[in-house]
């Protein structure tokens, strides 16, 4: 990916109710969102995990091969062309086979719509293990200068995954997630904040929004500070973006004020 510095750096977050197993339906709306965000000159635009497909255990259950996709097949080959017109990139989740087994994984798609990189979540949870393995490597990638590090979902439930980044030189953590309503939404609200405030760190999640296959998902897609605060969200029950413009001088002087980082070296 390009790699020039910027001084700021304009970074957007989906939310859309995605239906179960319907992959066209899914990569338009995902298409729709992206050309929003451009519209916005956004830099690049998360979605959430499982984006393509939906999180959908019952479908997963009989076949989970249905919602696998190669993320250099003709899949999403409509979603690159549009990130290519629109010289936005783009982070979205689908299952991913790889060498060990499927992957629950963020695609990145570059402004030239090039398969930038794949990441594997790392902490599959319970229920996940009868579908997925898990990742074994941090990815970071980097844009315009701006250090990346992804992140999926229960990924952001240990702190160890998000410090690994910022020590490594993260400005910001990526995470698509799906958290439904409920235990998982309140979690949302403490684990966020907490990620971009202890490590000083943008944040962007970005999360479903209406309900399939038996859960309700609250939206609330939403960029933090690195001081922890909420800069920017998508809102808890339509279909749309939140964007955020990244400051390098906030960021310097975050870490100047708040100095966690540097003392836990």
């Amino acid at each position: 990916m390009a790699s020039k510095t910027r001084e700021s750096f304009r970074l957007a977050v989906a939310q859309f109710d995605a239906v179960s197993g319907d992959l066209d339906h899914n990569i338009a709306c995902h298409i729709d969102l992206l050309e929003r965000a451009a519209d916005k000159e956004a830099d690049l635009i998360v979605f959430p995990e499982l984006s393509v497909s939906g999180y959908c255990a019952s479908l997963l259950d009989r076949d989970v091969d249905t919602c696998t996709i190669d993320p250099r097949g003709d899949r999403l080959s409509d979603l690159r062309e549009a990130c290519a017109r629109r010289a936005t990139a783009a982070v979205v989740g689908a299952p991913v086979k790889g060498e060990n087994g499927v992957h629950l994984s963020a695609i990145v798609i570059g402004r030239n719509g090039a398969i930038e990189r794949v990441y594997y979540k790392m902490y599959v949870d319970r229920d996940e293990r009868r579908w997925f393995v898990r990742g074994t490597c941090p990815q970071q990638i980097t844009l315009d200068g701006w250090n990346l590090g992804l992140g999926i979902c229960y990924d952001s439930s240990f702190p160890e995954h998000a410090r690994r980044y910022a020590l490594e030189g993260a400005d910001a953590y990526l995470v698509p997630g799906a958290f439904p309503l409920g235990r998982s939404d309140f979690r949302r609200t403490i684990y966020f904040p907490a990620r971009a405030l202890e490590n000083t760190i943008y944040l962007a999640f970005a999360n479903f929004v209406g309900a399939h296959d038996g859960l309700a998902y609250g939206g609330m897609s939403a960029i933090y500070g690195p001081d922890g605060r909420s800069r920017a969200d998508a809102g808890p029950n339509n279909a749309g973006i939140a964007v955020l413009d990244l400051d390098r001088r906030q960021l310097t002087e975050t870490r100047q004020s708040l100095q966690m980082l540097e003392d836990c070296r």
